[in-house]
């Protein structure tokens, strides 16, 4: 095998069959992807969930994660939070010619390790090589398909006043990774990444409550993003309170130093949850159980439907409006 990616690994040729042999389906080996069809073909039968998305975050590795784990908890949370158990995955990667062979292994080998912790495969993909300087290393997009249950209702559209609105633990420490990784900001900080799977945590919930109404990964944008996005989609007033908010100091003075609100940092295993105030002590004790859950509290609240806001109370008792995130504050951090 060589040692680094040549233009031929995408030509569909005997290097790019061999690369797949000996690199690739090693491991995702499943039944569905070792047939090595043109298409996956499998039997689904109810509601499916179908979403997709690409991913070419800057650098490819960082404390917590890197860009195969990211790849997968991303589409596999975008499942998730729609109540849909996930089930398989497909994988596209657009790889620089000269791309270190090591470094594909490293980020597959990331890839089948989430794909397993989720319970997903990974049945179908892509592999093209694309010429030096024509991307940065990897490129790598990601397709998942996965089945909600007839009974369950959550969408964007469905907050309601009187809504508790809950995080499962910190805000920013995705993107303050990520940034603290990049060699030209030179910060020095002990903070990881966040990246993880949520469908288990989630399947706690939606097993705790049948009454959740909005469930939400607040990634690109932040949690302030978001909220305002679940504003708009429901029109109802959101206010969230300052001193509830959780966000650790590392990633304040992260957010200080670079002159960003952790409000706008992307997180990548977080998920927000709109729940009626009278279920938000049953689903707290039941995410407080799941390693992922266990700094979970509660955020803030849907105070009326109304023309579509998002307050923040500060910690002095004013208001200020919360706003969506305005252009990119943060490039390439998923």
């Amino acid at each position: 095998m060589e040692e680094r990616i040549l233009l031929g690994h995408g030509s569909g040729g005997k290097l790019s069959h061999r690369l797949l042999k000996e690199v690739v389906f090693p491991c995702f080996s499943n039944p569905i992807l070792d047939k090595a069809d043109d298409a996956a073909i499998f039997d689904c039968k109810g509601r499916l969930a179908f979403t997709t998305d690409s991913f070419v975050v800057h650098p490819l590795f960082f404390p917590g994660g890197d860009i195969g784990k990211l790849a997968v908890c991303g589409t596999v949370n975008d499942l998730a939070v729609m109540a849909a158990k996930p089930l398989y995955l497909t994988a596209a990667c657009i790889v620089e010619e000269g791309f270190e062979i090591s470094l594909l292994k490293k980020v597959i080998r990331s890839m089948a390790e989430a794909a397993k912790l989720a319970g997903v495969e990974i049945i179908g993909g892509d592999f093209k090589v694309v010429e030096k300087n024509s991307c940065d290393g990897i490129f790598i997009n990601t397709t998942g398909i996965g089945m909600v249950d007839a009974k369950v209702k959550v969408s964007g559209n469905n907050a309601k006043a009187g809504d508790a609105i809950i995080i499962n633990g910190n805000i920013g420490e995705h993107g303050a990774a990520v940034m603290s990784a990049r060699q030209d900001y030179k910060l020095e900080t002990n903070i990881k990444s966040d990246c993880a799977a949520l469908n288990h945590l989630i399947a706690c919930i939606l097993k705790t409550s049948s009454k959740v109404h909005v469930m939400r990964d607040p990634t690109r944008g932040g949690v302030a993003t978001t909220l305002n996005e679940v504003a708009l989609q429901s029109g109802v007033r959101i206010q969230v309170d300052e001193d509830s908010l959780p966000i650790p100091e590392a990633v304040k003075g992260v957010c200080e130093l670079l002159g960003i609100d952790p409000l706008y940092m992307a997180n990548e295993g977080k998920v927000l949850v709109f729940a009626p105030g009278s279920e938000s002590k049953k689903i707290l004790s039941a995410m407080r159980k799941n390693p992922l859950g266990k700094n979970s509290r509660i955020i803030g609240e849907v105070i009326k439907k109304d023309t579509p806001l998002v307050l923040l109370r500060t910690a002095i008792g004013s208001t200020r409006i919360l706003d969506m995130l305005t252009g990119e504050q943060l490039p390439r951090i998923c």
